[in-house]
């Protein structure tokens, strides 16, 4: 048998892998195919994050990496090496839910709940994507400067596309949203 032919331990193959999770440190030893939403869910025992579609379609394992919203099915784990990731368990922050969270719950906005964990992740990164001036497509006029007050319901509808929720609780979703915005 050639070096080359010669099976490989199966350590061998790992690589390692720091990233922050909901401001916890951590090291893995991860295959380098392993996507982050695996990792997350079977290094971690994280269950926030939904594997559903494991296509990117539908948003229930939706994180954020670095304060961005991203598909955590649709990427490597190792491609975020040195990153922070937060998922639906770090939202809360002393025991106090995030204003989403409870908006969410004040609106009925989940029914089954399968999808809750992504379409709250999404609309926590809606809300800032709108308080940093990102307009989106259903913006009416690009040249003028987004705010947080022009996130309307047409609005949170387009930014919240890419969250399917099999229950249809669109319209209380878009609600608890909307709540937030009024809140401030």
């Amino acid at each position: 048998m050639s070096v080359v032919d010669a099976p490989q331990e199966q350590d061998d193959l790992r690589v390692q892998v720091g990233i922050t999770v909901n401001e916890v440190p951590r090291t893995l030893m991860l295959e380098p195919r392993v996507t982050l939403l695996d990792a997350l869910r079977n290094e971690l025992g994280l269950t926030g994050p939904k594997k559903s579609c494991d296509r990117g379609e539908c948003g229930a394992c939706t994180v954020h990496i670095d304060g961005r919203r991203i598909l955590a099915c649709m990427t490597l784990a190792v491609m975020h090496d040195g990153q922070r990731i937060t998922t639906i368990e770090g939202l809360e922050q002393g025991g106090k839910l995030h204003p989403v969270q409870q908006a969410f719950i004040d609106y009925d906005g989940f029914q089954c709940g399968f999808c809750t964990s992504g379409q709250i992740m999404s609309a926590v990164a809606v809300l800032e994507e709108a308080k940093a001036g990102w307009p989106s497509a259903a913006t009416a006029n690009v040249k003028k400067p987004f705010r947080l007050a022009d996130l309307s319901d047409e609005e949170i509808r387009e930014r919240m596309s890419g969250n399917l929720c099999r229950c249809a609780c669109y319209p209380n979703i878009v609600d608890a949203v909307a709540e937030v915005v009024r809140r401030g």
